[in-house]
């Protein structure tokens, strides 16, 4: 009996170090029940949710679940559930108490989010959300945001802690930024008409780990106008290692 149980304890123990984290992405929809015939109000959330290792996973969901709230939420009252169902029911809850205040002049709001695990290796976890929102203007909002997390803990990793000397990367990052956008050396970096803020050339809010190299992305208004669109520069990674700390 004490071996069959020894044996037991054995089998538990192998199953849950083979367990690795997977993710499989969810999806959910909701519109509005106000009649419309055109521009109808929706959102769309098709998201990356991570399992089988619960503290690792947690914590990446939270975080995700907490940047597309940022996008997605309008509320008045903090959103205290982490549910994504719900989360959909209050941009459309939103959209319909605009809606009966300004009947005539609330246009159909729309909401797509779509996340994709972007880049994987032993060290790094990089999730990439793609949105656009439109709630009314002369056009809607689209853009990318990156969510970096270390690979075995689950804890976010903040942009600037993949360097191991931003100081020195940001100066490596704006020399080929110039190259590549045609300004010259000496030059105000807004002197082609872009919008750094205070005229200093800044690592962008989001950093991406792809197959083909560390890509920094300047959303729209960002580093430019939202008519000149958004900015980028990809950088393989055998230029780039020696200022890494995850690979």
């Amino acid at each position: 009996m004490k071996h069959y149980t020894f044996l037991v304890f054995l089998f538990l123990i192998f199953i849950s170090c083979s367990k690795e984290l997977s993710f499989e992405n969810e999806t959910f929809e909701k519109k509005s029940k106000i009649p419309c015939k055109t521009d109808c109000p929706q959102i769309r959330i098709d998201i990356p949710v991570a399992k089988n290792i619960p503290i690792v996973a947690d914590s990446i969901n939270k975080k995700i679940f907490s940047v597309i709230k940022e996008i997605v939420y309008f509320g008045e009252k903090p959103l205290k559930s982490n549910d994504y169902n719900m989360l959909a029911t209050s941009f459309i809850a939103s959209y319909e108490e605009m809606h009966k205040k300004f009947p005539q002049e609330t246009y159909g709001w729309e909401g797509k989010i779509k996340g994709n695990v972007e880049f994987r290796s032993d060290q790094i976890i990089n999730i990439k959300i793609d949105h656009y929102t439109f709630t009314g203007g002369a056009h809607g909002y689209q853009g990318f945001r990156s969510l970096l997390f270390n690979a075995k803990t689950g804890k976010t990793i903040f942009s600037g802690q993949i360097f191991k000397n931003e100081k020195e990367f940001k100066a490596f990052a704006e020399k080929a930024f110039r190259e590549k956008y045609k300004i010259p050396a000496k030059s105000n970096i807004n002197a082609t008409g872009l919008m750094f803020e205070n005229d200093k050339f800044q690592l962008p809010q989001n950093i991406f780990y792809t197959e083909e190299g560390l890509l920094l992305y300047y959303n729209s208004y960002e580093a430019a106008s939202y008519a000149d669109g958004p900015k980028e520069i990809i950088f393989p990674y055998d230029e780039i290692n020696k200022y890494l700390v995850y690979q």
